[in-house]
């Protein structure tokens, strides 16, 4: 009996044993796998972070700007090939050294108190500061910006600086192009002034061609007249009779000539004058309009430069001015009259071909401002165009008959018043109105 129970415990006990066992083997594997796993993700961290540390190398040694990381306490990181170029030191030799013994003594006060509002403010502080180099302090706009950790703390510094040398350089060609720029508008106004103008030359021709047949004609006359009373006053030099003189008088007809010699010479004086006028119109009609903003009457620029654009069309349209009798504004007389030339001749385009014709220029002051409006009877801007008709290079006229610029360069104009030029609401036809600032004390 005592046998059966001893060798029924040894058998209990093996298989005791052996599902001991099989459970160690069982967690043996497992913990292997998991080892094996954790090891193929620390390669392929590794790998990771050998590849990020090669793209970091490669980026500090690539850029051209300073770059400079630093830690919480001030000790620098990381460095740029760049600074270990401008300071002729090894990149080695700057880990762990304080950032501020990089810049010149003057600016290191700066520099930490840069840092402190850059990590109290989380945001980017620019300031001015020399880096150390063999030959001297080498200016810099140096950036600061912190770095934070994903719960936002700060854990540091970046700084990253540009040469002010070549920053300089980088804003003394923008301003050179600027000026260019300013230039090449102003030559693009002048030159679609020109062409305004050299719509108008038989307009302008006729207009003078008119007066001065007047003068001519009447000096013409004038000469007739002299000659007659030289040949009376020869007479009554010589001593003639009163009768001889008195039948020479009615022969010259000297009495009727008298009075034809004042019409004369106040028709050659009209005539001139005419001219004169002409000629003012002319002339500031044609001036550049450049210089200082002075104080003008919107009306009689409006209404020299329309009158103008009027003469140079053989078009039967009705022309009308409305509005104040004088608004005085503010600006270039110049460029506003090429305004109106523009709104005006766009007006003559869109009435091309329609019967009864009317255009109506009407200045006026509302809100401030001065008003100067021209409005037309014609067909009026399609829906679709409106948002297009002051890019430059639109037109709707055939090729060879408008260069799309005119209502661009009036755009412009009206900015750079101060003012702005719009389409503004019509019941018929096309409507557009600028607006420029009045003269002090003339709201």
């Amino acid at each position: 009996m005592a046998k059966e129970i001893t060798a029924g415990m040894v058998s209990g006990a093996t298989e005791f044993s052996d599902a001991v066992w099989a459970d160690v083997l069982a967690a043996v594997d497992r913990t292997y796998a998991d080892l094996v796993g954790y090891q193929e993700q620390l390669e392929a961290k590794n790998a990771e972070l050998e590849t990020m540390r090669s793209f970091l190398t490669s980026i500090l040694a690539s850029v051209s700007d300073i770059l400079i990381v630093v830690s919480r306490s001030g000790a620098v990181e990381e460095v740029s090939s760049s600074v270990t170029a401008r300071t002729g030191q090894p990149r080695e030799g700057f880990a762990g050294r304080p950032v501020a013994k990089l810049f010149a003594e003057g600016d290191r006060a700066a520099l930490d108190d840069a840092m402190g509002r850059a990590a109290r403010s989380r945001a980017p502080v620019t300031l001015e500061a020399s880096l150390a180099t063999p030959e001297g302090g080498s200016p810099l706009e140096l950036s600061i910006s912190p770095r934070l950790d994903e719960r936002g703390r700060v854990t540091g510094h970046v700084l990253t600086g540009r040469p002010l040398g070549e920053l300089r350089q980088a804003y003394a060609e923008l301003a050179e192009s600027h000026d260019e720029l300013k230039a090449a508008q102003a030559l693009l106004v002048r030159n679609e002034k020109l062409a305004s103008l050299g719509r108008l030359l038989a307009g302008v021709a006729h207009e003078l061609n008119n007066p001065i047949s007047f003068v001519y004609a009447n000096a013409h006359a004038l000469e007739r007249y002299a000659g007659k009373f030289e040949t009376y006053f020869d007479r009554v030099q010589a001593g003639a009779s009163r009768d001889e003189l008195m039948r020479l008088r009615e022969e010259l007809r000297i009495d009727r000539e008298m009075r034809n010699l004042r019409e004369a010479v106040a028709g050659a004086r009209d005539g001139a004058e005419r001219v004169r006028d002409i000629v003012e119109d002319l002339r500031r009609l044609s001036s550049d309009g450049t210089g200082e903003m002075v104080e003008f009457d919107l009306v009689e620029t409006a209404t020299v430069a329309a009158n103008w654009v009027m003469r140079g069309t053989k078009r039967e349209v009705e022309i009308v001015f409305s509005g104040a009798p004088e608004v005085i504004a503010r600006g270039r007389p110049g460029h506003v009259q090429q305004v109106v030339m523009n709104l005006v001749q766009n007006a003559l385009d869109a009435l091309e071909g329609q019967e009864a014709g009317r255009i109506e220029v009407s200045a006026d002051a509302a809100g401030g401002r001065a008003v100067l409006s021209v409005a037309d009877n014609g067909p009026g801007v399609p829906d679709e165009l409106r948002q297009s008709i002051f890019d430059p290079f639109f037109t709707t006229k055939p090729v060879g008959q408008g260069t799309g610029l005119g209502l661009a360069i009036s755009h412009k104009i009206a900015e750079e018043h101060g003012g702005a030029l719009r389409l503004c609401p019509a019941k018929a036809g096309a409507c557009l109105r600028i607006d420029l600032p009045l003269a002090e004390g003339r709201a």
